[in-house]
C-alpha cells in the first residue's frame, strides 16, 4: 500500500536522475499538500520530534518530510517538487550562510521564498543555545557519551573554541551522532525553548 514513505523515496530516487512517474502517481493518491526540505537526517529527526511532540502525523496531513542530502541539492528538489514539476508547496529550514543560495533557487523555480527558516549557523547550533551548555552536557552523559566527549574535548583544535561551538562540533564527529541527538535535544526542550526557526517551521504546517 502506497504510503508517504514510498513517495519520500520516489523524489529522492527521482533527485538523483531516475524516472519521476512514480512520484507523480503518488502525489496525485496520497495527496501530497506539501514538503518539507531539509538539508540532512539530522535535521528530520528534529522536525519529527517535535511533531511527535506536539502529537501530529505529518504524514497522515499529507507533509512530505525529506533529507535532500545537502544544502546544494535544494535547486533540484525545488524544481522537481515546486512549480516547475509536482507544484506541492515547499517550506524548509536552511542556514543562513546558504540563505542565498535558497533564495536563488526558489525564485528561479517562482517558488515561494518566505516558507522557508533560517537558522543562525545551523539546527543544532539553535537547540544547543536554547538548551544551554549545562543541559546539553547533561544530556550527553544521559546517552552514554560523555567519555567521547572528554576525548574530543581535550583534542588541540577544539582549545580556543566557545563550549557552544565545541559541543556543535562534537555531534558531527560520529556516524549517526547528529540523528541521535537531534531527536533527544528536541525531546528535551520546555514548550517554551524551542527555537524559532523550528517553531515557526512546524506551525506554519
Amino acid at each position: 500500500m502506497a504510503d508517504m514513505g514510498s513517495f519520500q523515496e520516489a523524489v529522492i530516487a527521482w533527485a538523483a536522475g531516475g524516472p519521476g512517474q512514480r512520484a507523480h502517481e503518488l502525489a496525485a493518491t496520497l495527496p501530497v499538500r506539501a514538503a518539507v526540505l531539509l538539508e540532512g537526517p539530522s535535521d528530520v529527526a528534529a522536525v519529527d520530534a517535535l511533531a511527535a511532540r506536539r502529537g501530529r502525523n505529518l504524514a497522515a496531513e499529507g507533509v512530505c518530510v525529506l533529507s535532500m542530502g545537502g544544502a546544494m541539492s535544494v535547486g533540484r528538489f525545488v524544481s522537481l517538487l515546486g512549480p516547475p514539476g509536482l507544484g506541492v508547496r515547499l517550506t524548509g529550514l536552511c542556514d543562513e550562510q546558504e540563505r542565498s543560495f535558497y533564495d536563488r533557487a526558489l525564485e528561479r523555480a517562482g517558488a515561494a521564498r518566505q516558507g522557508f527558516f533560517v537558522c543562525a549557523a545551523d539546527l543544532e547550533d539553535e537547540l544547543i543555545r536554547a538548551l544551554g551548555v549545562g543541559r546539553v552536557e547533561e544530556l550527553v552523559r544521559a546517552e552514554g557519551d560523555l567519555r567521547a566527549l572528554q576525548t574530543f574535548l581535550r583534542q588541540p583544535a577544539q582549545q580556543g573554541r566557545t563550549s557552544q561551538q565545541q559541543l556543535r562540533r562534537f555531534l558531527g564527529t560520529k556516524k549517526g551522532r547528529k540523528i541521535q541527538y537531534g531527536r533527544v535535544l528536541v525531546e528535551a526542550l520546555d514548550a517554551d525553548q524551542v527555537p524559532a526557526p523550528l517553531d515557526g517551521l512546524l506551525t506554519s504546517l
